[in-house]
């Protein structure tokens, strides 16, 4: 038995569930997404994601088709639909059906479809023993080309660099901005310690403003721990005590090599194993 999919109006079969040929997000990657995770039954920081994904309309002029309690109650009906307790949701919207060339205006009504369903997540040995990246030399898009707050459906840039990665044997790539400072994974937010203190990018750096790192520094402020956002660079990934990412799909994990240089003791640190499980509890409403 199939899914379950929202789409425009109401809930269809998978099969059902079509995007013409004609519609900009696959002509162009014209469009905005969301990708949320449901934990124990709950949907896990709802309102950030709705708050990001009508910025990022806004920010490249797409009407959204629904207003924003309209949507919430379409996402709880897809994810009680598919018998979804621990999953993960794909919400998309789309510019929609137009022509044949470059004008967004031309498009009849946006499209939207919501995806709940199972996720891939990284093997729980990864999480114990931490994970090996490389650098990307595929550089980060520009923020005066493609803000990094919006989160669309163009994501060439990180598919460059996640190639790089998987021809390296390795889950994950670090992109650096135009000027050499870090600015993200190909699917992840970057965190280090130095000395104690949690480090980030900030987002003109390049980065998402990421909803799981935005959890993650608010439960280590309330760790005591001090928390910074600056701009990093190459080396100081190499010489950090401690380096973890954090997304949707990954929670928080850490890192234990970058270009074949060892993090730390080789083993996810200290604050990075005390984030994940507050991170955890969190997620689970434990922690709240």
């Amino acid at each position: 038995m199939g899914l379950k999919i929202w789409f425009n109006t109401g809930l269809v079969d998978e099969a059902d569930a079509k995007i013409s040929v004609f519609d900009h997000g696959l002509l162009y990657g014209d469009g905005v997404f969301e990708g949320i995770r449901v934990y124990s039954g709950r949907v896990f920081e709802l309102d950030a994601h709705i708050k990001r994904l009508y910025e990022s309309a806004l920010a490249i002029r797409l009407s959204m088709p629904m207003t924003k309690e309209e949507l919430v109650g379409a996402i709880e009906t897809t994810v009680k639909a598919n018998g979804i307790v621990d999953g993960y949701i794909r919400l998309v919207v789309t510019r929609g059906v137009g022509c044949l060339g470059l004008n967004p205006f031309t498009c009849k009504p946006s499209a939207l479809f919501i995806i709940a369903s199972s996720i891939q997540l990284y093997p729980e040995e990864l999480y114990e023993k931490g994970m090996r990246v490389i650098s990307a030399t595929t550089v980060r898009n520009h923020p005066l080309a493609i803000p990094p707050q919006v989160k669309s459906l163009n994501y060439l840039n990180n598919i460059l660099a996640k190639i790089e990665a998987l021809d390296s044997s390795v889950p994950e790539a670090i992109m650096y901005n135009h000027e050499g400072y870090v600015a993200e994974a190909t699917g992840d937010n970057i965190f280090i310690v130095r000395n104690g203190v949690v480090c980030s990018p900030p987002v003109e750096a390049g980065s998402l403003e990421g909803i799981t790192r935005d959890v993650v520094m608010r439960l280590a402020r309330r760790e005591g721990l001090e928390v910074v956002e600056k701009n990093l660079t190459r080396y100081d990934l190499y010489v950090c005590d401690e380096f973890f990412l954090t997304g949707t799909a990954a929670e928080v994990i850490g890192v234990v090599e970058i270009d074949g240089r060892t993090i730390g003791d080789g083993k996810p640190g200290p604050i990075t194993r005390r984030l994940r499980e507050k991170f955890f509890a969190y997620a689970h409403g434990k922690g709240q």
